[in-house]
């Protein structure tokens, strides 16, 4: 498992999380606490986090910290990760693992492939890919929530 954030103009580092399955405790302690309250702290007032609504996610204690960190969480319906901007990154990032010319051999190696491929991913996709939220929304609502060309 892998968490990375992503903005127009700038990401966070990927973080990979290690042994065993990410829980509320976990996600504030290797997730928020380095990687987003840093982060916000650096866009400012305009920042507004968004997640999947996953159960870590949404733990109380993690409810709390966003909350002390005044830390405005983005309202998205819990059963619309295809309109989550990060889910065409994580797309994009297993697409470049797969296109490598040596697959990973190892879980290390996975590890090392995940954090190049992460950091090669050219600013300007994931800005665009950000950008088309709104036509995207459009679309879903268009359809009445069928498929959509993205």
């Amino acid at each position: 498992m892998v968490w990375g954030g992503i903005s127009i103009g700038g990401r966070t580092d990927l973080h990979i999380i290690q042994n065993g399955t990410l829980t509320g405790r976990r996600n504030a302690d290797e997730i928020l606490r380095p990687h987003v309250i840093p982060y916000a702290g650096a866009i400012g007032d305009s920042f507004v986090f968004q997640d999947d609504n996953a159960r870590p996610h949404r733990a109380r204690l993690v409810e709390n910290m966003l909350e002390a960190e005044t830390i405005q969480r983005m309202e998205w319906p819990a059963c619309s990760p295809d309109l989550n901007p990060i889910e065409h990154v994580w797309g994009m990032l297993g697409r470049r693992i797969a296109a490598r010319p040596r697959p990973p051999a190892t879980v290390r190696d996975l590890e090392i492939s995940l954090l190049e491929e992460w950091n090669s991913i050219p600013q300007s996709l994931i800005d665009n890919i950000i950008a088309s939220m709104a036509n995207r929304c459009a679309a879903v609502l268009a359809v009445r929530g069928d498929h959509t060309p993205y």
